[in-house]
C-alpha cells in the first residue's frame, strides 16, 4: 500500500490585463487580483512559498509560488 507523506503544487500564475480597460485602470485591477490571491492563500491558511513576483513590461503580474496540495502535509518542500 502507498501512502502520500507529502505533497505540494508549483504553479506560475499570469495575472493578465483586461484589453478593454485604460492601461492605468487595467495594471490597478490586475495590482488588486494579485493581493486579494495572496490574501484568500492566508484567509484559507494555504502553507505556501512565493518563489518569484515579477511584473511584465505591460503591466501584468506572473507569479511563481509553491503551495500545499489540498490538505497535504508540505514535508520540507516549503523550507
Amino acid at each position: 500500500m502507498k501512502r502520500i507523506k507529502a505533497a505540494c503544487i508549483c504553479q506560475t500564475l499570469h495575472f493578465q490585463m483586461k484589453e478593454d480597460l485604460e492601461h492605468s485602470i487595467a495594471v490597478r485591477l490586475v495590482r488588486e487580483e494579485v493581493e486579494h490571491y495572496k490574501q484568500a492563500l492566508e484567509r484559507n491558511r494555504t502553507r505556501h512559498k512565493i518563489v518569484d513576483e515579477a511584473e511584465q513590461e505591460d503591466g501584468s503580474v506572473v507569479i511563481r509560488i509553491i503551495k500545499q496540495y489540498n490538505r497535504s502535509l508540505v514535508g520540507d518542500y516549503l523550507d
